[in-house]
């Protein structure tokens, strides 16, 4: 009888057989682990990276605000509950839009924001060309 089995060329396709029960040998063992310290030693330094990146993103952010509240006032006019938190002494300016029912764009102004306190709570009135059913925050920014 002949044997048709064909020898794969070795080293191409996984682990070399060390012993006749198939299991790995020294130098595998140690790709392995070299392989897990690269792959470890990347993760943290991606870790690393991400964190400088938000951390950076995060504090360029001098004026931050949150839209509370809207409140539709009449057919041309739309209250706007709005919190800024920035540090003390920074002026800024957040700008506010609203919108009619089909999505179109019936107002927008920028309000500027006192320079004097961290923390504004206020509110805007908005005068708009049409019916306001929505408001929102558009952003705020150092002025």
């Amino acid at each position: 009888m002949v044997d048709l089995r064909q020898e794969v060329p070795e080293g191409r396709y996984g682990r070399r057989k060390g012993a006749a029960d198939g299991r790995a040998t020294a130098d595998d063992a140690r790709s392995d682990r070299r392989l897990k310290i690269t792959g470890g030693v990347l993760g943290v330094l991606m870790l690393a990276l991400i964190a400088w990146i938000g951390g950076s993103y995060i504090s360029n952010q001098d004026v931050s605000g949150e839209l509370i509240k809207f409140k539709v006032v009449s057919k041309s006019a739309v209250e706007v509950h709005l919190e800024v938190r920035k540090d003390a002494g920074v002026p800024g300016v957040c700008t506010l839009r609203a919108r009619a029912e089909d999505g179109s764009e019936v107002g927008r102004k920028d309000v500027p924001i006192a320079a004097a306190k961290a923390r504004v709570d206020e509110i805007f009135t908005m005068q708009t060309t049409g019916l306001p059913t929505s408001a929102e925050l558009v952003g705020c920014q150092e002025k």
